[in-house]
């Protein structure tokens, strides 16, 4: 699994990583909520920024988080001002991007092992009803590592071809899946050394 998280004394890395999972929840219900406007959207985007800064990351980081998003930004943003207004593909485009800044805040200041064990946790009173706490709480790690690993693997890609002169085209793909494949076997070989797969 490819280590997000870099460590800090900043307050946010001393947070537990209990109450940063629940900020994160309380933090998507307030922005789902009261981001509706151009104004709203530009408030909760720079609080995001003033939170990265609070975390001690004082470089690109935030502007290499967001670069991660580009194409889901233009995707989204770009399919509702066609569909919809400019407005309100700004205003749910910054909804996402708040959210998605936010969680990989999340990783970049709490270590896999204390998420891991934090998810654990909550998810332990659902047994009696059938669910597996290990499973869904690998799962959810998984998730919120991956995206980061395949823009990390594409970026490196992308950079590699840029330097022997190669455009960028469907080829492209074929090196990014290797690598992903290549993580997906050493994750699972991970999984079940733990006796975890």
């Amino acid at each position: 699994m490819i280590p997000l998280y870099r460590p800090g004394q900043s307050y946010v890395h001393r947070v537990p990583a209990g109450v940063k999972l629940a900020s994160l929840a309380l933090c998507a219900v307030v922005v789902m909520a009261a981001v509706h406007d151009l104004l709203s959207a530009g408030i909760a985007l720079v609080a995001t920024a003033v939170l990265y800064l609070v975390a001690g990351f004082h470089d690109a980081t935030i502007l290499q988080e967001a670069w991660r998003l580009r194409w889901l930004i233009l995707v989204l943003g770009g399919a509702l001002a066609v569909f919809v207004s400019t407005e309100v593909a700004v205003v749910n485009t910054s909804r996402v991007v708040v959210l998605m800044l936010l969680a990989a805040l999340l990783t970049l200041t709490t270590p896999v092992g204390a998420l891991l064990d934090t998810l654990h946790r909550v998810l332990r009173p659902l047994r009696p009803l059938g669910v597996n706490a290990d499973a869904v709480a690998l799962t959810l790690l998984l998730a919120l590592t991956l995206v980061p690993f395949v823009a990390d693997v594409l970026a490196q890609v992308r950079a590699a071809h840029a330097a022997r002169g190669v455009r960028m085209g469907r080829h492209t793909l074929l090196p990014v899946l290797v690598r992903v494949l290549r993580h997906a076997d050493d994750v699972g070989d991970a999984l079940s050394a733990r006796g975890l797969a």
